[in-house]
């Protein structure tokens, strides 16, 4: 029997227009971390800061 998923899938939030860009699974197992990631914006045209949201 498969063991259960420790990931869980969150959304990448773009701190400037508040733009829901990104989707990606993250590890959970210890407590859910805090991301902060230089990704491209499409809204903005340009490299910004997107942080961690759960849905």
């Amino acid at each position: 029997m498969a063991k259960a998923a420790k990931r869980e899938y969150v959304w990448l939030q773009c701190k400037t227009c508040s733009n829901l860009n990104y989707r990606t699974s993250v590890n959970v197992l210890g407590g859910t971390p805090k991301i902060e990631l230089s990704k491209y914006c499409k809204r903005e045209r340009k490299h910004t800061v997107h942080k961690l949201k759960r849905k």
